[in-house]
């Protein structure tokens, strides 16, 4: 066969699995279409709670078989933490959208008459990634069936087995409550072509994952919402208690083998207090690395300035291996010290999506910000920071000078920043970073994000138009 030929055979190929995609997608997003016309107008506020607390509670109900599932597929993170995950994350979405009302009328105000009317926005594409691929897809579905939208998750290839499951066991559950036909889908055999085609098709995304694929969500010329990178910085405080800081911070690292995006990456610590502070971390399960065990671990996690593939989500004995270097069994975390310098001058300021995490001293609290904020705007700037601290002062000064969406104080990054019953911020998956990381919100995606909302308002007659003098005195 010749060139020419050879190449219209290809172009041939790939024209046809194209075609093949469009109407994949085309008919799921009709047949999605259908369903949300047939919520929206037969399901009142109770059949949509109803139907929110069966979603979540089956996935809060599998959710060691679900954990199993995506430990073995992905090849990422703890079994354990993901059964954490798999039941914190549910009752707390359940426990955020209980009672709240997401239909009709939303309020009326009694001064100026002016009334609020949600409305649906239609049908949502849900892209979801590998290192979240159970609470992800629950958090979305959630979120959509409470506002009367309709979705279609688009699942991380290589967690396409373990969503799908999720998702099944989401549709069995609801199944009593007769939710029509198309309301909750998933594409079971993904690709970047077929996702790129449900973005472009669809009311709105929601994109949690990558950079590149939040960046083809928002060209893909529908309304958007994604997430930036993460690169938590934790400042710890002069005059608290290191070895208590320290056990928080380890066991924030060591969530699920550290994909967590919230997760705790980098401590920055009184220089003065050096000791104290290293001793409270090996004392936790840290292990402090050298100056020539540094450079090891750094070359082992690190491959063209971004994280190594093949340590993503991966025990610290895994790097450890990888690096060439031995470590202590009841080992939790790496810590790995800063070269004096911080931000692009050390790469060890950087994202690092396992269990390795950077440490760096200051002189005083001026300090400890220019060291988070310069490494938040090296890597994973809006996204969190922590701090441990008993100062009101230092508190407010880190949360007006840092340009991050949440600020969280004396608590576990990884498993709060996310939203805590305890803390305020709504329970969810897709964190807002703000124009700081290229992201239209900068807080914790929730149901109200996939609202519409129609405004009535009369002029009221109970409120007294000032005169010009009165409103320039």
């Amino acid at each position: 066969m010749s060139r020419r030929h050879k190449k219209k055979l290809k172009e041939y190929i790939r024209n046809y699995f194209k075609m093949e995609a469009t109407q994949e997608i085309k008919s799921m997003i009709d047949k999605a279409r259908r369903a949300q016309s047939l919520y929206a107008s037969h399901f009142d506020q109770d059949d949509v709670d109803a139907v929110v607390k069966l979603a979540t509670r089956a996935i809060f109900n599998n959710a060691e078989m679900l954990a199993k599932m995506a430990v073995e597929e992905t090849k990422m993170g703890v079994y354990e933490d993901k059964v954490m995950k798999n039941r914190n994350k549910s009752k707390g979405v359940y426990y955020d959208l209980k009672g709240k009302k997401s239909i009709g009328i939303l309020s009326i105000n009694d001064v100026t008459g002016l009334i609020e009317i949600s409305k649906p926005i239609g049908v949502v594409a849900g892209v979801t990634p590998m290192t979240n691929p159970i609470v992800t897809p629950m958090s979305k579905i959630a979120f959509a069936l409470k506002t009367k939208n309709a979705i279609i998750i688009s699942p991380h290839p290589k967690a396409k087995n373990c969503s799908t499951a999720a998702v099944k066991i989401i549709l069995d559950a609801i199944k009593p409550m007769e939710v029509p036909d198309g309301m909750v889908q998933i594409i079971e055999e993904p690709t970047l072509e077929k996702t790129q085609l449900l973005m472009s098709m669809c009311d709105v995304t929601v994109a949690t994952g990558g950079m590149p694929m939040v960046k083809s969500a928002y060209s893909s010329g529908k309304p958007s919402f994604g997430v930036g990178a993460g690169n938590v910085q934790v400042i710890l405080d002069r005059n608290i208690d290191y070895e208590y800081v320290a056990n928080k911070v380890v066991t924030g690292r060591s969530f699920d083998n550290g994909i967590i995006c919230s997760g705790e990456q980098s401590f920055i610590y009184p220089q003065e207090d050096r000791e104290l502070v290293l001793d409270a971390f090996r004392k936790c399960g840290a292990f402090v690395a050298n100056s020539e065990e540094r450079e090891k671990i750094i070359n082992a996690i690190f491959e063209d300035g971004h994280t190594a593939r093949d340590v993503v989500g991966q025990s610290v004995f895994t790097i450890a291996k990888k690096a060439g270097i031995t470590i202590p069994e009841n080992t939790r975390v790496i810590v790995v010290e800063s070269n004096g310098k911080f931000g692009p001058d050390d790469p060890i300021s950087k994202e690092k999506m396992c269990p390795v995490m950077g440490a760096f001293p200051y002189q005083y609290f001026d300090q400890a910000i220019e060291i988070a904020q310069t490494n938040l705007k090296f890597e994973g700037n809006g996204h969190t920071a922590g701090l441990h601290s008993n100062n009101q002062a230092n508190i407010i000064k880190a949360g007006t000078e840092l340009s991050v969406s949440r600020l969280i104080v004396n608590a576990i990054c990884a498993t709060t920043a996310g939203g805590s019953i305890q803390n305020g911020l709504p329970v969810t998956n897709t964190l807002g970073c703000g124009s700081w990381g290229n992201n239209s919100i900068s807080e914790n995606f929730t149901y109200k994000h996939l609202l519409n909302i129609t405004r009535i308002a009369p002029l009221s007659t109970r409120i007294k138009v000032p005169t010009d003098d009165e409103i320039w005195l």
